[in-house]
């Protein structure tokens, strides 16, 4: 509350004959401009946006990525971060795991009738900040509104578009046997956060959003290792059980995971304990796995240590070609069991 009462100072909402978001705000006329004037014009300003057109002309030279991603968190406020940051952040780290360092970015806001005014403008100041830290611009955009109970507060699309390092060759297609599998931080942390505030838990420790960009981390890898990094994936929705599953089975290898291995906060394990989760299946937001040659994995690790971010990344195990198209967990109880994919939903409405 400090941290939004603290930026809320530095700029505040603007003043308003409403409180809430109406239907008009969505009409294209009067309501939509000032809106759009005051709001995101004003708090995401830069030499693109200044011109209030529904495109933007941007300069890129060579091999560029392009992503584009949705968000539908509920609650949209939660420990670490709100549906603003995590847009961001969760569009960089696409980007990232092409092996691209992000440039631009296009913002679109589905907005239901009735959201509260104050909360819109919290959103769009930690969007903007969470751009600066990201070194990414924000050059085109879409707001559109709802009618009430047709949308859940605010929903967010993104679309990113970045340059891919002249180094990087990642592919599923080139994961080999004996190649070593790396978490670049703490699993489950985003999951269990969003959980603890949806279902009203209380920990001895208030469990917080991993939300982070990894881009300079992953670029960082590329300089020194390039081809040698032969995969990379941020583990969201599934977690780390699925995003491995999707990669063995794609490839047609196994994957060795060492249980024991895995970093993970002790709250986070006892929160899954208590509710009779499994953290390999909850999702992540400001991490990532990298498939890595046999011979530069503990340089990895060393490289990943040396950012803020990444000083809990670890080897987690290796890929085999025993038990193909499948992930097996050497448990720490000495036992193996096959971690499947996710079937279901775990965690509805996670990012």
């Amino acid at each position: 509350m400090a941290e939004k009462l603290s930026m809320r100072l530095q700029c505040p909402v603007p003043k308003m004959d409403f409180d809430v978001i109406q239907l008009g705000h969505g009409s294209g006329g009067l309501m939509t401009h000032r809106l759009l004037k005051s709001g995101v014009f004003e708090v995401l300003q830069n030499e693109f946006l200044r011109e209030e057109h529904d495109g933007s002309i941007v300069d890129l030279t060579g091999k560029t990525a392009i992503t584009t991603d949705s968000f539908v968190v509920s609650p949209v406020f939660f420990p670490g971060g709100n549906i603003g940051d995590l847009a961001i952040n969760g569009t960089v780290n696409d980007l990232a795991m092409c092996g691209a360092k992000p440039q631009y970015l296009t913002l679109a806001c589905i907005l239901e009738e009735g959201f509260a005014l104050e909360d819109y403008w919290e959103i769009l100041l930690t969007i903007r900040e969470a751009g600066k830290a990201a070194g990414v611009q924000i050059v085109t955009g879409d707001t559109k509104v709802v009618e009430k109970g047709k949308g859940d507060g605010i929903f967010i699309n993104t679309t990113g578009i970045g340059l891919v390092h002249p180094q990087a060759d990642i592919s599923v297609s080139k994961i080999r046997a004996g190649d070593v599998v790396v978490v670049s931080g703490l699993v489950a942390s985003h999951g269990m956060a969003i959980l603890s505030v949806r279902e009203g838990l209380e920990f001895e420790t208030t469990l917080k959003s991993d939300t982070a960009p990894v881009h300079d981390m992953v670029w960082a890898l590329l300089d020194q290792f390039g081809p040698e990094i032969r995969f990379l994936r941020d583990p969201t929705r599934g977690g780390l059980a699925s995003t491995l599953n999707e990669a063995a089975s794609q490839r047609k290898i196994g994957i060795q995971l060492e249980q024991n291995s895995i970093p993970m906060l002790d709250e986070v394990e006892g929160a899954c304990e208590l509710l009779g989760m499994d953290p390999l299946y909850v999702a992540n937001e400001g991490i990532f796995i990298a498939i890595v040659a046999p011979g530069i994995a503990d340089q990895t690790v060393a490289k990943l240590r040396q950012f803020p971010l990444g000083k809990h990344a670890s080897i987690i195990g290796r890929v085999v070609n025993d038990n193909p198209g499948q992930v097996v967990l050497n448990s720490s109880i000495g036992g193996k069991r096959v971690v499947a994919m996710l079937a279901g939903e775990q965690l509805p409405r996670i990012c």
